[in-house]
């Protein structure tokens, strides 16, 4: 049975361009025409008027939603995130592991291998492994016992595990065996992003010269900026090769550190993400991440001794947010919630609204709500 939709006298937004008033034709799963005045019957039509077509959102790092998380290694937490992020517009992500015993990543990594979405769920488009491999001066809440030097057989062992589903990595480059690693990582295509690093800004620049190609969450367990020492938060705002993550949810940075970065990287080098941990979508209390205690309350996700740990942000929330930090544009926030992690992860048929690209969108109302989350060409969410 064929799967057809059709969204009529919608606004369509792109990175680069947008369109207003125009259908849109899917047929199993793919766009098939985008114009004016497309006449089918026997069809689902939708009513796109007074609202904004976005390609559906990626988020490149997320660790948790819905009382679940990666590190779960279980296939019931895997489509329990899936299925509850399409209510906040996202229509793939990268589910994210963090610093653990060996075995513990490896059973999330396993995991992961064998899993297949449901139609009703976001797409589980690989994996980001975050940690061990980071600096031991830069831990945030990655449980810093579990650290260990970049190590290329354990990472290729890993990748025959998930089936090869790692796509990017979160590496401090400055420490042992380090710059060796993102070398090798980045001849493999691997997305690799200084983060938990305490490099110096010639580190930086050394990383990316043997391909390092993103931050990890911009200001947040990186070496900071001084005047004379610019560090990982210099060198990653300043290096124009460099994409970085950021969290726009006014916690991690304050909303003129948003406008700061945006203003430097631009929305072309700009990725928003959540780094959501189980606590996101479920009412504030105590969880576990990685072993460790965390208490959730309207001021963000804190260890006990008050470390940042991971966030309960959504997608739409975040397109908001820097909204509101940045008076962006609709094609920018395109850019920085969907195309610019398609285009790290050479994913041609994501993050855009184009005639045979992947039919994930998300409706939005005029002021950025979700109205409508379709995956695949099929409504997943209303």
């Amino acid at each position: 049975m064929t799967n057809s939709i059709l969204i009529k006298d919608v606004h369509v937004v792109n990175a680069n361009f947008s369109i207003e008033k125009t259908d849109i034709y899917v047929k199993d799963g793919k766009i098939q025409s985008i114009e004016q005045n497309i006449n089918l019957t026997d069809i689902q039509i939708i009513d796109g008027s007074n609202q904004i077509l976005f390609p559906g959102f990626i988020d490149m790092h997320i660790h948790g939603s819905a009382g679940v998380d990666t590190m779960d290694g279980k296939q019931e937490s895997l489509h329990k995130m899936a299925k509850s992020l399409v209510k906040e517009g996202v229509t793939g992500f990268l589910a994210t592991t963090m610093t653990q015993k060996l075995e513990e990543i490896e059973h999330a990594l396993e995991a992961i291998g064998y899993f297949e979405n449901d139609e009703n769920e976001a797409e589980i488009l690989g994996v980001h492994i975050e940690g061990p491999f980071i600096s031991i001066k830069r831990v945030g809440a990655q449980p810093e016992e579990y650290i260990i030097p970049p190590n290329i057989e354990t990472f290729n062992h890993w990748q025959k595990l998930s089936g090869g589903m790692i796509k990017e990595i979160t590496v401090a480059p400055e420490v042992e065996g380090g710059f060796d690693f993102v070398k090798e990582l980045s001849k493999q295509g691997i997305v690799v992003s200084i983060g938990h690093s305490d490099a110096t800004l010639e580190e930086v620049e050394r990383a990316v010269s043997l391909g390092a190609k993103q931050g990890t969450h911009l200001y947040n367990q990186m070496r900071p900026f001084h005047h004379r020492d610019p560090g990982v938060v210099g060198g990653t705002l300043l290096n124009n090769q460099v994409k970085t993550e950021i969290i726009v949810d006014f916690i991690h940075s304050h909303p003129k550190s948003v406008e700061f970065a945006y203003r430097l990287k631009g929305a072309s080098h700009i990725i928003l993400i959540t780094d959501a941990m189980r606590a996101k979508g479920v009412p504030y209390g105590d969880y576990d991440l990685g072993g460790q205690m965390v208490h959730v309350t309207e001021t963000g996700a804190h260890l006990p001794n008050g470390a940042l740990a991971g966030s309960i942000l959504t997608m739409d929330r975040a397109i908001r947010n820097m909204k509101q930090a940045t008076n962006c544009s609709l094609e920018d926030l395109v850019a920085m919630s969907s195309y610019n992690a398609a285009q790290q992860m050479n994913l041609a048929n994501k993050g855009v609204i184009s005639v045979n690209a992947d039919a994930d969108f998300v409706l939005l109302s005029k002021d950025l709500v979700v109205q409508k989350t379709i995956k695949a060409g099929k409504v997943v969410y209303e």
